[in-house]
């Protein structure tokens, strides 16, 4: 593990050293150098596009990826000055971007859990306030990544009849379902955040007519599981004699193990914490870990699946620290209580490490 984490840190070195090295021979070539500014643009655009791309959605570290979305986009869109902006790449990038700020608002969330675990009152309002905030920008940031995603295909996700998008190849149909799958995101984040972000919420029932346009079962049971949460959060969505939505989640989430990518559990998740639904929470999270023994992951796209890894065990912490006022302990993850079964359980001897 050691190993693949400083090979991953070794590449993403070489590529900012690579993008920092370009962006300051444009800056000391002075204003007259707009061609080079042009050609500069085409260069990272061209080699984020082929290059940056897969690279990223290989990585099995989801902070160090989101820490290249935070760092490479500005520059990366600086160009949009001069230059078409790379919407494709763009999306991604923000996706990865709005997954820091993510982060931060888990943080907060958890704060507020133990504060209030605590009865520590003035805490847990600030830490409250605190994950609002950090929701709300990170729902600002998705709905960047979707807009991007949609521009990057021509794709008017509000267009009668529905017109989908020509996707040229696998990263075409993965960075297309991402967009739609960010875009939902963004108005759960929103919700999350007290609407403060002010997200469309016409954005929900767009991203389950244009999930329609990619393969299911090719994509992990992710185009379902995204409609299948849109017909629980908008009811008056779901088509007739349509199956029940929490049963297409769970099918989705099997195919997702099948095809070695579990962003389908991850939705499942979401949805079981947002309608209280602690039952199917437990069994998806023991499913997930299950899953651990028998997955081969999508190795084009592992990150995909470490990133619904980090949305599972932030599910159980959630859990864990609003019941017991601490995350979950990894012996117990993919358990919903401290209770141990003693039986059959070997003792380790300390006495050749004394």
């Amino acid at each position: 593990m050691m190993s693949i984490l400083a090979t991953h840190v070794g590449r993403l070195t070489a590529v900012r050293s690579k993008l920092v090295l370009l962006a300051t021979a444009v800056l000391f070539a002075g204003c007259s150098a707009n061609p080079v500014y042009k050609t500069t643009g085409f260069v990272l655009a061209g080699y984020s596009e082929g290059e940056a791309t897969p690279y990223v959605m290989q990585m099995s570290d989801p902070e160090m990826a989101c820490a290249l979305g935070e760092g490479i986009d500005p520059l990366l869109y600086s160009f949009s000055r001069i230059n078409d902006a790379p919407d494709t790449t763009g999306s991604l990038l923000m996706l990865l971007a709005a997954n820091c700020m993510e982060y931060e608002a888990w943080e907060a969330e958890l704060a507020y859990l133990r504060a209030d675990y605590e009865g520590n009152v003035p805490v847990a309002k600030d830490a409250r306030e605190r994950s609002k905030r950090l929701y709300a920008l990170t729902a600002e940031r998705r709905l960047l990544a979707f807009r991007r995603a949609m521009a990057a295909y021509d794709f008017d996700p509000a267009k009668e009849p529905l017109d989908c998008p020509f996707l040229f190849d696998e990263q075409d149909e993965m960075t297309f379902l991402l967009g739609l799958l960010t875009g939902l995101q963004a108005v759960v984040n929103d919700a999350n955040s007290g609407a403060r972000a002010g997200i469309p919420r016409n954005i929900a029932p767009q991203a389950e007519r244009a999930a329609t346009c990619v393969d299911n079962a090719k994509t992990g049971g992710l185009p379902n599981a995204v409609r299948a949460m849109v017909w629980l959060l908008l009811p008056d969505t779901r088509p007739e004699l349509s199956p029940d939505p929490w049963k297409v989640l769970e099918n989705s989430s099997a195919t997702g193990v099948k095809v070695g990518m579990r962003a389908s559990m991850a939705l499942e998740a979401v949805a079981a914490e947002t309608f209280g639904r602690t039952d199917v929470l437990a069994d998806v999270i023991r499913r997930f870990t299950e899953a651990e023994d028998t997955i081969e992951v999508w190795d084009e796209y592992r990150l995909v699946d470490h990133v619904a890894e980090y949305i599972i065990r932030f599910s159980s912490d959630k859990y864990w620290t609003a019941e017991y006022g601490y995350r979950t302990p990894q012996a117990f993850f993919g358990k919903m209580s401290p209770e141990r079964n003693n039986e059959n359980v070997e003792t380790m001897s300390l006495d050749g490490l004394l």
